[in-house]
């Protein structure tokens, strides 16, 4: 579920039937990552995590059938394993005046091994706010995290004590 709260935030919810530990595995492991980032809109061509706080991240997918790249980065600002991630992003397509978005990404334990995951990303304007929803953001985020509630029942199925209940 998508939201606006203010004119300079994006808000996404999404429940997974996993444990907030197998949705941070999901969401940090580069191997993982590859799989569901892209969602059916491409391959990833790389992902480069390095997991702490100030620590980079690049991802590059080829979209489309054209085959044009598409790539973002950021850095790390803040880590709670399997609770809180956030970091900066920015996309390497806009111009230099859209800045950089903050990204942050909460993992709420729920009852029965469940995982609410709540991803806010806030920017400097509405103006770049509207531009990232006009991209087709949202139906991409949710092709990529359909993939993700694959990639945890998988994980779970791999092995049932990673499930919690």
């Amino acid at each position: 579920m998508l939201t606006l709260p203010t004119d300079t935030e994006i808000v996404m919810t999404r429940e997974f039937d996993a444990p907030p530990e197998l949705v941070w595995k999901a969401w940090t492991t580069p191997e993982l990552v590859s799989r569901w980032w892209p969602g059916k809109r491409g391959t990833m061509k790389r992902c480069e995590i390095d997991l702490r706080v100030g620590g980079a991240w690049r991802y590059v997918m080829e979209a489309g059938e054209g085959g044009f790249e598409v790539a973002f980065h950021g850095e790390y600002q803040e880590i709670d394993e399997a609770v809180r991630l956030v970091n900066t992003e920015v996309y390497e397509g806009a111009p230099p005046e859209a800045g950089a978005a903050l990204n942050t990404n909460v993992f709420e334990a729920l009852e029965g091994g469940r995982t609410r995951l709540t991803m806010t990303t806030s920017v400097d304007s509405k103006e770049i706010r509207d531009m990232i929803i006009g991209t087709g953001m949202e139906s991409g985020a949710q092709e990529g995290l359909d993939i993700i509630d694959e990639l945890v029942a998988e994980l779970t199925a791999a092995d049932p004590a990673n499930a919690t209940t």
